[in-house]
């Protein structure tokens, strides 16, 4: 195996249980069958997709099984765009927020996402895409207002879950306040600031805070921001959906 990562002994598993982690979707399987922190039980294709995972397979020792596109499809959920493939997974060891902190040591630049109670799946999915492309450490998001990491998340974040970990934390303003004892500068995006994103000076360390679509930010975690900042454009429209909005704010932080 590439690396001279020994895999863990699969342990039996029953399609379609509610405890499995399925991946589907060709950048996310393709991405998690590449990463050595993940340990991978099941490799499903479809008939005409088995050569798109042979140069995989050679270096991943794992052997695709061919199935039926129906049989794919009653182990997915409904609807799922699953191209064809789908792998059965171990979740990713957790992150803490003090092993963000300790790798933020490391860097000379860190960059971390904080979601106040954002909640569908697609958008996190989302999110932790372009949470890769401009290289953030990582998600931090209120357990008990967020989704768990599912096949949904995986597939929006199209290979990103294998580079951006979600941070599930108890209290977010607590989990701020341990950033900041960090030196992370926390900017929260409010549509009501009286700043824009454009003028933010970027700090060698700093967490985007988002909150929900119509709620935006709890009064808590608004006031432990450091500053608040808004996104304005041009147009009719005056709103953006909170992926898109974490798009805009990335860009404009990594200039």
């Amino acid at each position: 195996m590439a690396g001279g990562r020994s895999r863990r002994q699969k342990r039996p598993r029953t399609p379609g249980n509610s405890q499995d982690l399925w991946i589907y979707g060709l950048h996310a399987v393709s991405a998690a069958l590449s990463n050595s922190d993940r340990t991978p039980q099941r490799l499903l294709v479809l008939n005409d997709k088995v050569n798109d995972f042979n140069e995989i397979n050679s270096t991943l020792d794992i052997k695709p099984e061919t199935v039926s596109r129906d049989q794919l499809e009653a182990i997915l959920p409904p609807g799922a765009v699953h191209q064809g493939v789908a792998a059965l997974v171990d979740p990713l060891p957790n992150t803490t927020i003090d092993d963000l902190c300790a790798k933020a040591d490391s860097r000379s630049d860190a960059l971390v996402i904080i979601l106040d109670r954002v909640s569908d799946p697609q958008n996190i999915g989302a999110i932790i895409r372009s949470a890769a492309v401009f290289g953030a450490m990582g998600v931090i998001v209120q357990d008990r207002h967020a989704p768990q990491v599912t096949g949904v998340v995986a597939k929006a974040a199209s290979g990103g879950l294998e580079d951006v970990p979600v941070i599930r934390v108890t209290n977010l303003s607590r989990a701020m306040e341990t950033l900041k004892s960090a030196n992370f500068w926390c900017v929260g995006l409010d549509s009501e600031a009286a700043e824009k994103i454009q003028s933010v000076e970027r700090q060698n360390r700093t967490a985007l805070v988002l909150g929900a679509e119509g709620a935006g930010l709890r009064r808590l975690v608004r006031e432990n921001c450091d500053e608040l900042v808004k996104i304005e454009g041009s147009g009719a429209i005056t709103s953006l959906n909170v992926s898109n909005a974490a798009a805009v704010a990335l860009f404009a932080l990594s200039r």
